[in-house]
């Protein structure tokens, strides 16, 4: 029987996770929740609180569709209670793996709670969705929502504080949703044009009325070449779209292409600053929490899109 190289690795990367420890440490007594980005951390921080020990595999700046696991990330994954991870393909090959731990513990796929109409198609590739469900603040409202109740079931107990901590979270969601349509609504309708280094936006559109360009595909795996970058230097220079924006968690070389493009037909296009696309900002930071995350995005964007004079490169 012959394996492909990738059902190899995936079949050495199953028996590592399993074998790499046989004990599972002391939380204090606490619930372990591992999840996969900071977005998710802080969605499951906002609903259960002090009631478990939280932490999260990737970091800012990290990339989900192109992160590889690690022996420690294998540790956490053998000792936690509960895994949360976005599903619809963020997390790339890792998704495979976490499906099968599904056979051993509760493990959470958020953005797979969500009605499947709610979900934006890929129109790269037949079937495929857009995992990038949190930028749409009303949609991620509701994967909160339909989260929480998953957590509850594994912890009846704090069943009451679940439920108080989802009701003031989904709160500030509600007025986040609000703010951002507010003030994307101050930018020009000829210029609500987000233009990014991939296509992490789209949800973000959807919601707020606003076009996406997107360099790459809907994952950072995707490939793009010389006419892509021409088509989107065209775009821009013919509509006169006044900024574009890199992101924090891919590389800054493909936009500044574009950039270059744009100002040899003579269009002086400008970065208006680095989004927050798959990762957030640093822990700690009012970036490093969802709704800071998602201020600091949208006041880059309305910044960048709706003023005449040139806001500072980030």
């Amino acid at each position: 029987m012959y394996w492909s190289p990738t059902k190899f690795i995936t079949v050495i990367f199953i028996f590592i996770l399993f074998i790499s420890c046989d004990t599972k440490e002391i939380n204090d007594g606490q619930t372990y929740i591992v999840c996969t980005t900071g977005m998710i951390k802080d969605a499951v921080e906002n609903i259960v609180g002090e009631k478990a020990k939280i932490e999260a595999l990737m970091g800012p700046g990290v990339d989900p569709h192109l992160y590889k696991a690690t022996q420690g990330d294998l540790k956490k994954l053998q000792q936690a209670d509960i895994i949360v991870y976005n599903g619809l393909f963020l997390e790339g090959k890792m998704g495979e793996i976490l499906q099968k731990l599904n056979r051993k513990k509760t493990v959470i796929a958020m953005a797979e709670l969500v009605p499947e109409q709610s979900h934006l198609n890929n129109t790269e590739f037949q079937g495929a969705v857009d995992p990038h469900i949190w930028f749409d603040v009303k949609l991620w409202k509701r994967a909160v929502e339909l989260l929480s109740n998953e957590l509850i079931k594994t912890d009846t107990t704090h069943q009451s504080y679940y439920v108080d901590n989802t009701k003031k979270y989904v709160n500030q969601l509600d007025s986040l949703h609000k703010a951002v349509k507010s003030q994307i609504d101050k930018i020009p309708d000829d210029k609500k044009v987000l233009v990014t280094a991939h296509d992490a936006f789209g949800y973000f559109g959807r919601a707020y009325n606003v076009e996406v360009r997107g360099l790459q595909g809907i994952s950072t795996l995707s490939e793009y070449g010389l006419r892509d970058v021409s088509n989107l230097v065209d775009y821009i220079t013919e509509n006169k779209i006044p900024a574009i924006y890199t992101e924090t968690s891919v590389s800054k070389k493909a936009i500044r292409a574009v950039l270059e493009g744009c100002k040899s037909k003579g269009h002086d296009v400008i970065i208006g600053g680095s989004l927050y696309s798959d990762a957030m900002g640093q822990e700690g930071t009012f970036e490093g929490t969802y709704i800071g995350m998602v201020h600091s995005n949208v006041e880059k964007i309305v910044k960048g899109l709706s003023m005449n004079s040139k806001p500072p490169e980030k």
